[in-house]
């Protein structure tokens, strides 16, 4: 069961926040698809099961008692609209003169489910023919494959509209949305996108230096396909050799990054710490997955926020950022690297694998619309220039030093791990020069409070909660606050970009609610953060099951605090998943 892979679509005529939540129709194509994702099927919701595959051995692989068959039982056909289809049997028959073999027939049976879902949707086959033919003829130089699939998605469209099982279809009308030109895009593919973007913005070549980790390896094939663009890739054998070479990149005066998930962000922590006391510029990218140790490498988490701040030895501050979707990668990930480069500091960014692998619609910016990124090196100077040597540790308003690229005359100047002298950067154990690299390092990191817009509070400035989140929590917090507010509650939402540092008006913001509570796929990461830093009564609402929130997950905790029940977590989800609220996190319960 823990095997079952899948996705979800969500659409409709009005603005959506979320990839997915509650479903409205479950197609399962096997025993094991069905009791992953039965409980997320709304009372009433459409089932429709490949039913050829509910065979003995599938059940017992499935964890199902011997003898006993779901599609059976009477509960199942009273809850949902349960509809058994013989995909497999009735894909064999539409391809029986195919001439494909067995094993290329069965994959086809996909097609056969997505012809059914567009006749229940009514929704057009031509945008899936048009792709099967240039995929499969161009690509992989056989049209034979994508003929069958055709007629395959086309038979489960007929077999939809004839069988009498099917007694309704619907139809989700034309959603309103700003002129563009759009195109689907993951988080992953965003990042990428946005990197390559600061590139040219910045007049820089980027340099991506990453190992393969999921769920960051995408951002890593998507870059070696972008030769085109300037772009250099190197996969290096480990994650430390990947961020050891992003650091000479670095040195080297072009845009460094690299990408990695939660395991690989602890083995890149101490190269990291080099970025910090050399004051060099690069972006980390760490997708977040569920933890620790190598946890759960195919589910989201966004429990890396403590290792993003603090994963490293010494006083090492970095600027950190998050995400909070697919399409907000292209720009967070140009962000980054503005930051990055013209102050002289690591950045790292916050994804996760909610958003890496989620998909949207993105409106294509026009690029010149797009700030340039402006980086001023040291001009070459002679030798002996007014008789003083070059200073690589001399500062500019923003409190950073400057970017001297190597072979520059006259600009000669050493860098490594030892701590530096202000100014000349030579090493220096001098106590009080110690304090103040320590004092400026964390300083310049602050400094960027002072270009951070004021935060924007989704609904009214004032009322009765406040619920913060950050990075993927995005979609369902807004969706939830959405709901909140239609029925009448007094109820807004604020989603942090900035980690570190925050943004300066969010005590003031807090501080006109009633309540704050802080909605994390952690036990409670953030949450501590703001009650350390601002000493505001922040309570957590926490999950952990390397599942995104749901939609009324976030409403039954909302509703818990408004009516003054806070305390009575059994109340809270009657559903089968228990989520934890506002514990101490020494607690086991």
């Amino acid at each position: 069961v823990a095997g079952v892979s899948g996705f979800q679509i969500n659409f409709a005529d009005t603005d959506i926040h979320t990839p997915g939540d509650r479903v409205d129709a479950l197609i399962a194509m096997n025993p094991a698809a069905l009791k992953a994702n039965v409980d997320d099927v709304d009372a009433g919701g459409i089932i429709v099961v490949n039913e050829d595959e509910f065979n003995k051995v599938n059940l017992r692989k499935a964890g199902y008692a011997e003898g006993y068959n779901p599609l059976d039982d009477e509960q199942l056909t009273q809850q949902y609209k349960l509809h058994r289809v013989p995909i497999t049997r009735l894909t064999g028959d539409a391809l029986e003169d195919s001439g494909l073999s067995a094993k290329d027939i069965g994959r086809c049976k996909n097609m056969y489910a997505l012809g059914l879902v567009y006749w229940l949707y009514d929704r057009p086959l031509d945008t899936t023919i048009n792709f099967l033919d240039n995929f499969f003829a161009k690509k992989k130089n056989r049209p034979e494959v994508a003929e069958a699939n055709i007629k395959v998605l086309k038979a489960g469209h007929a077999f939809g509209e004839t069988a009498e099982m099917f007694t309704v279809n619907y139809r989700v009308s034309r959603a309103p949305i700003e002129a563009g030109q759009y195109r689907r895009i993951t988080g992953n593919e965003a990042a990428a996108t946005g990197f390559i973007a600061a590139s040219k913005l910045a007049n820089k070549q980027l340099v991506y230096c990453s190992y393969p980790i999921t769920p960051a390896s995408d951002i890593l094939h998507h870059l070696a396909a972008s030769k085109h663009f300037g772009v250099k890739t190197f996969q290096a054998e480990d994650e430390i050799a990947a961020i050891c070479a992003t650091v000479g990149a670095s040195f080297a005066g072009q845009l460094a990054v690299t990408g990695t998930s939660g395991p690989g962000l602890a083995l890149k922590s101490e190269a990291l710490g080099l970025a910090v006391m050399t004051e060099l510029p690069l972006v980390v990218v760490n997708v977040q997955r569920g933890g620790p140790s190598t946890g759960l490498p195919t589910k989201t988490e966004q429990a890396d926020l403590f290792q993003a701040m603090f994963g490293r030895n010494g006083e090492s501050p970095v600027a950190v950022l998050a995400a909070s979707g697919p399409a907000d990668c292209f720009e967070v990930a140009i962000e980054a690297a503005r930051i990055a480069m013209q102050r002289m500091l690591p950045v790292v960014l916050l994804s996760d694998g909610y958003v890496a692998n989620g998909a949207e619609p993105w409106r294509i910016p026009d690029p010149d619309s797009l700030e340039p990124i402006v980086i001023a090196h040291p001009e070459p100077r002679a030798e002996d220039a007014d008789g003083e040597p070059f200073l690589p540790y001399t500062r500019d308003e923003k409190l950073a030093r400057p970017w001297a690229t190597p072979g520059t005359p006259g600009l000669q100047h050493r860098l490594g791990g030892l701590e530096k002298a202000d100014g000349t950067g030579h090493v220096c154990y001098v106590p009080e020069n110690h304090q103040r690299m320590i004092a400026v390092r964390q300083a310049k990191v602050d400094g960027i409070a002072d270009e951070l817009p004021p935060s924007k509070v989704y609904g009214d400035d004032s009322g009765d909660l406040l619920l913060v989140g950050w990075g993927g929590t995005h979609g369902a917090i807004t969706t939830a606050t959405d709901q909140l507010r239609s029925a009448g509650k007094k109820v807004s939402s604020l989603h942090l970009r900035w980690l570190n540092p925050m943004p300066k008006d969010l005590p003031e913001v807090m501080g006109k609610f009633k309540n704050v509570v802080c909605c994390e796929l952690n036990v409670g990461q953030l949450r501590w953060l703001l009650r350390a830093k601002y000493l505001v009564d922040v309570r957590g609402f926490n999950k952990t099951q390397g599942q995104p929130f749901r939609v009324d997950e976030i409403v039954q905790a909302a509703e818990l605090m408004l009516d003054g029940k806070w305390g009575e977590r059994e109340a809270l989800l009657p559903y089968q998943h228990q989520v934890t609220v506002d514990f101490d996190p020494v607690s086991t319960k």
